[in-house]
């Protein structure tokens, strides 16, 4: 089984932003300087550039974050009272069946960003 792990690096078009927004999922700053920011949350790691011009409803970037402890992930980001995304939809956190049997929840950060949450264990 594969650990936890993400497969991209992410825009951010105000560091101290995406760090609140992150921070309310459990990560905290492993690293920063004026162009690059890294947040971890146990063993996940989230790479963001510096990328102030990006429109939110024009995003198009995306990532993967497979986990082992997904239901335990799903339960707590549910939990919490995070804004509508940037767009203005609601935050349901629903599971998505995958024709594979792939378990997987979407997220959509702060910046617009898709986050695709998959349970190792599915796959």
């Amino acid at each position: 089984m594969a650990a936890d792990r993400i497969t991209a690096n992410l825009p951010s078009r105000d560091f101290d932003v995406t760090e609140a927004f992150y921070g309310q999922l459990g990560f905290d700053r492993g690293y920063l300087d004026d162009g690059w920011m890294i947040l971890q949350r146990g063993p996940l790691e989230v790479e963001f550039f510096a990328h102030p011009e990006l429109i939110p409803a024009e995003s198009w970037f995306s990532a993967c974050i497979r986990v082992d402890d997904f239901d335990d992930l799903l339960a707590t980001w549910r939990a919490l009272d995070l804004p509508d995304d940037p767009m203005g939809r609601p935050r349901t956190f629903e599971t998505v069946p995958a024709p594979d049997g792939i378990r997987i929840f979407a997220l959509i950060d702060c910046d617009g960003t898709l986050l695709r949450c998959i349970d190792n264990r599915s796959v």
